[in-house]
């Protein structure tokens, strides 16, 4: 038996292979399905490992929700801060609603989770609110407040619709409606014409 996981003292990253354990047998299982046992069969650690670093299954699923909050924010954060101009800034939009880097069909399955967990324990639904936060910031990297608004409902809810959708999204449509609601709110390039003042 040398050589397993849980032989090696002072295991480095036991806690967020927990982490990474439990979303994924959430990602398979769904939160009822969830249990200390299943997390630590997966994580490969003994099962008092999780009650060494978790107060509960409650306090466990949380912080693996958050974990997954902040690492897709990073994606997205990065994805934006690489635009050096508008168009670039639209486009990294488009990438995030079509792109398969940001939301994985295993990350859908985790946000629909998360979203319903979220619903009766109110430190998920916190991390939920300051994860829609984080996004609208780093949108405001480019955009103005009401133009993150619009477009982080339109990253978050397109590709949820995509997660039931046949095939994938049509990407020129994307790319319109993203030009529609910043030319839109801002006067820009798609946006509404000038009043006449004659």
């Amino acid at each position: 038996m040398s050589g397993t996981r849980r032989e090696v003292p002072n295991d480095p990253g036991r806690k967020e292979r927990i982490l990474d354990a439990a979303l994924d047998v959430v990602a398979e299982l769904g939160v009822p399905g969830t249990t200390h046992r299943r997390i630590a069969a997966r994580a490969e650690v003994p099962l008092g490992s999780l009650t060494y670093y978790f107060d509960g299954l409650e306090d466990l699923l949380g912080q693996a929700f958050e974990r997954l909050s902040t690492g897709m924010s990073a994606t997205y954060r990065r994805t934006l801060e690489a635009a050096r101009t508008p168009a670039e800034a639209e486009e990294a939009v488009v990438d995030l609603i079509c792109g398969p880097r940001y939301a994985t069909a295993r990350e859908m399955t985790l946000i629909f989770e998360m979203y319903a967990y979220a619903n009766h324990h109110a430190g998920v639904g916190a991390t939920a609110r300051a994860w829609v936060l984080r996004s609208r910031e780093s949108l405001g990297l480019h955009f103005p407040e009401p133009v993150c608004r619009a477009l982080d409902v339109l990253v978050e809810g397109w590709p949820i619709h995509r997660a039931f959708d046949a095939g994938p999204p049509d990407r020129a449509l994307v790319a319109a409606t993203v030009r529609a609601i910043v030319g839109g709110l801002t006067g820009g390039p798609g946006g509404p014409p000038a009043a006449d003042e004659g």
